[in-house]
């Protein structure tokens, strides 16, 4: 007689375990063109009254010190991206809107899809509006990497569970490494944050402390060759 299946009970360190075993969560490590990609860090995000916004006060923080990092360099390519759509509606799908009310709010040229303002975005610093979650989907950010050279992309911004997972998993699509610093990516739920860290650093991109990744900025280590 066959035993009945057994549920899924693993806690994160028997999954990653299990991950290693079966080969997940291997490392991408550097490449030698890095670009920093902060993710819809607006108002709709960032103010806590907002219908999906959560306090990104520390996230952004973090962004701040990586930017810092970044326009040092004078070598590292930085683009911003926002969601919008046009007033009409004209561009965003029936189904979108269903599934996602708040999209209607994201009317383009609003406070609601601006950056804030203490990320201080430079002249030549690209500013990107997607779409969907991908800051890849039907957007010009392919072509702006590749134009650039850039082989690395740094991800920082919101939302852990929807627009970085997204993107990192475009990202890997693409054959570009990704490293997301942990403490400069931001969720309204901290359960769902973990959660999809895990996901991201066992399959799409490579989840390191911030310290390190300002580190290996500032100093520009060795790319990882295979």
């Amino acid at each position: 007689m066959t035993a009945a299946p057994q549920p899924h009970r693993m806690d994160n360190r028997e999954l990653l375990d299990q991950y290693l075993a079966a080969g997940f969560a291997g490392r991408v490590g550097w490449g030698e063109r890095p670009a920093l990609l902060v993710i819809d860090m607006a108002g709709a995000w960032t103010r806590p009254e907002e219908m999906i916004g959560s306090d990104l006060g520390g996230v952004l923080e973090n962004i701040g010190l990586l930017l810092d990092v970044v326009r040092k360099t004078d070598d590292i390519p930085v683009v911003f991206t926002t969601m919008a759509y046009d007033a009409t509606f004209s561009d965003l799908p029936l189904v979108t809107r269903l599934k996602t009310p708040h999209s209607e709010q994201m009317i383009r040229g609003s406070d609601r899809v601006q950056l804030v303002p203490q990320l201080r975005r430079l002249p030549h610093e690209a500013f990107i509006e997607k779409p969907r979650a991908s800051a890849f989907f039907n957007t010009n950010l392919l072509s702006i990497l590749v134009a650039q050279r850039v082989d690395t992309v740094i991800v920082v911004g919101c939302s852990t569970s929807g627009c970085i997972r997204s993107t990192c998993e475009s990202a890997l699509d693409y054959g570009f490494r990704a490293i997301v610093p942990a403490e400069a990516v931001g969720d309204r739920s901290a359960s769902a944050h973990e959660a999809n860290l895990f996901d991201i650093n066992a399959r799409y991109a490579d989840v390191l402390p911030i310290q390190e990744v300002i580190g290996h900025l500032g100093g520009r280590g060795p790319a990882l060759t295979g």
